[in-house]
């Protein structure tokens, strides 16, 4: 019987292996990545996503309302805001409460500021006004060449004149404004 065993041990090893289906590996691939061929005891299927996808938390995980998902500044602040009423709480309880919202709404400016330093209301402020005045002063100078401009017409009218009707010369001096 020692001859018999290890035929009898082989026969069902193999009817188990002929009735066994081949293994799947499913494989999630990004952008123009190639794909992994499938062998004879293993079926790839692959899943392709954009490339943008490839570093990213899996989509079913990143919107989780599970509080274990809650990062621990939210748990903090929750704690230090239970109970917050009357002065300095901003809470329309208690007395005073009204406080605490201003003083929010300056915290909040403040750390806006911070936060871009990019942009400062100061600088903008100037750069309007020097762009006001560059055009003010180039205003003010073809005003001024204009006036001296009709000053000099002016003038040389009065020489004419002056010269027609025989009349002497007067100095050179512009027109007197009206009054």
């Amino acid at each position: 019987m020692s001859a018999l065993a290890p035929l009898l041990v082989a026969i069902p090893a193999q009817a188990q292996s002929a009735t066994e289906e081949p293994k799947v590996n499913l494989v999630i691939v990004y952008g123009e990545d190639s794909c992994p061929e499938s062998t004879p005891d293993m079926i790839t299927v692959c899943a392709r996503k954009n490339e943008g996808e490839r570093y990213r938390i899996p989509e079913p995980l990143r919107e989780s309302v599970s509080p274990q998902n809650e990062s621990w500044t939210n748990r903090v602040q929750a704690y230090e805001t239970v109970n917050a009423s009357g002065t300095n709480s901003c809470s329309p309880a208690g007395a005073g409460g009204w406080t605490g919202c201003s003083g929010k709404l300056i915290d909040n400016a403040y750390a806006e500021k911070r936060s871009d330093p990019g942009i400062r209301a100061g600088e903008l402020i100037a750069a309007e006004r020097a762009k006001r005045l560059s055009t003010i002063d180039a205003e003010a100078a073809e005003t001024q060449a204009d006036v001296e401009q009709q000053e000099e017409q002016i003038l040389a009218r009065r020489k004419l004149e002056e010269q027609a009707s025989g009349q002497a010369p007067q100095a050179d001096t512009p027109p007197q404004p009206p009054k």
